[in-house]
């Protein structure tokens, strides 16, 4: 299996960053073939904006997702992005490795996203849920934040459910894409543990990995649930 991880966190000392290295470390173990997206590590650039074309369909009016789309179809997207790209199309696996900032992600992840999962290859039309550009790929996050467990573990929780923050990414990128979306796995509590509740999530995320097939995917919709307008059926 071939997998991409994107990380995502400024400082290579970092737990999250530990976190990723003992991943491919085991995956690597396990006979994958592992590439890295280190985002801080390569200065992406996160901004999306005319410079990801060196072609344009309209020169004289930006409609992003329109020149995504002429950008794939003619070859004439930004080095960088095609670059990521290319990562993305080999991958069986792609894991989004990063600490939860402000209930999402570090801006250099959403830019990620942003500018390479292009209109016209990871979506469009109707080319969205198990009909998305990227069926067959299989997904998951990797989160570490400083909230422990009960915080976000329901609606009356204080800061709401964890997975009602993880939506955004769950069903309106990995989903929509047409992805099969693991449970996402996450380390709480991350910069007040100890070592030994830091080698626990170690360990935790070795088992995790040496059994990808065994979990159960998350659930989304599916169009053929869905009429011509979107109604449900």
């Amino acid at each position: 299996m071939n997998v991409l991880i994107v990380h995502a966190h400024p400082e290579p000392q970092s737990f999250n960053t530990a976190l990723r290295d003992h991943s491919v470390r085991i995956l690597a173990d396990l006979g994958h073939s592992v590439e890295v997206s280190d985002l801080y590590a390569m200065g992406f650039n996160p901004v999306s904006g005319p410079d990801d074309f060196t072609d344009r369909a309209d020169p004289d009016y930006l409609v992003y997702a329109m020149e995504q789309r002429h950008g794939h179809e003619t070859g004439t997207l930004a080095p960088d992005i095609a670059a990521e790209i290319d990562k993305l199309i080999r991958c069986d696996l792609l894991i989004l490795h990063f600490p939860l900032y402000w209930f999402s992600v570090p801006a250099i992840l959403k830019g990620w996203i942003d500018r390479v999962m292009v209109s016209g290859l990871t979506y469009g039309g109707r080319r969205f849920y198990d009909r998305g550009g990227l069926k067959g790929k299989k997904a998951m996050l990797t989160l570490t934040l400083g909230g422990r467990e009960h915080m976000l573990d329901s609606d009356e929780a204080i800061h709401g459910k964890l997975d009602d923050m993880l939506r955004p990414l769950l069903r309106g990128t990995l989903a929509y894409t047409g992805m099969t979306v693991l449970p996402p796995f996450v380390a709480w509590h991350v910069p007040y543990v100890d070592d030994a509740a830091r080698a626990q999530y170690l360990n935790d995320y070795e088992d995790r990995l040496r059994n990808l097939d065994s979990l159960t995917p998350l659930a989304f919709p599916s169009l053929d649930d869905f009429d011509d307008s979107m109604r449900r059926k």
